[in-house]
């Protein structure tokens, strides 16, 4: 039996989210890289949950400004990121004592907005409406904003990105309002709140 790394069994792993269970893959694989052979529709599904968020942490992207966020500088090198997350779950371990695929899918389902809102033009008027997040979009968001809270950490800062990386999930898994991941999930169910 593969475990992630050699070293984490996801047998034991529990997603307590019962509408997250199709969508976060806990096969087991024994290096996280997939080379892209799920490219098909929603074929990220099929990716494990770590190889997910290795991927997050590799991606250029933004946090909704025009501006670049601080963790392009990793943006594809696989064999990096894939280090930082060996190196970030093993220091999770450490410090919780225990499975850090386990605290991972906490944190990612924490993480994940339940609802947001969306814009609707209605003549020349343009209004904000609440809707409901699929599971597959909360998955994404939330492991892009594990990835982004990471990356602000480690930006300018003593601190290494894996450290950070470790931090972010474990601040998210315990449900931590001063972790970004979290603090950016109220902040979108709030705005959701007031647009019902």
């Amino acid at each position: 039996m593969f475990k992630i790394f050699g070293l984490w069994d996801t047998q034991e792993v529990e997603v307590r989210d019962s509408s997250m269970k199709g969508y976060l893959n806990l096969k087991p694989i024994l290096v996280p890289h997939t080379s892209g052979r799920h490219i098909k529709p929603f074929g990220k599904s099929d990716v494990n949950i770590v190889e997910r968020l290795i991927n997050k942490i590799m991606v250029t992207g933004h946090d909704g400004k025009k501006h670049k966020r601080p963790s392009g500088r990793n943006t594809g090198k696989k064999n990096a990121s894939v280090k930082m997350v060996r190196e970030a779950l093993i220091i999770i371990e450490k410090k919780t004592k225990k499975n850090p695929v386990q605290v991972l899918v906490d944190a990612v389902i924490n993480a994940g907005p339940r609802e947001e809102t969306t814009r609707l033009k209605y003549g020349g008027i343009a209004y904000h409406q609440s809707v409901d997040v699929s599971p597959q979009r909360r998955l994404d968001e939330s492991l892009r904003y594990i990835a982004l809270g990471a990356a602000k950490q480690a930006f300018k800062s003593k601190k290494s990105l894996h450290q950070a990386i470790a931090e972010e999930i474990i601040a998210a898994a315990g449900y931590d309002m001063k972790c970004f991941s979290i603090s950016k999930k109220e902040e979108i169910e709030r705005v959701a709140k007031a647009a019902r």
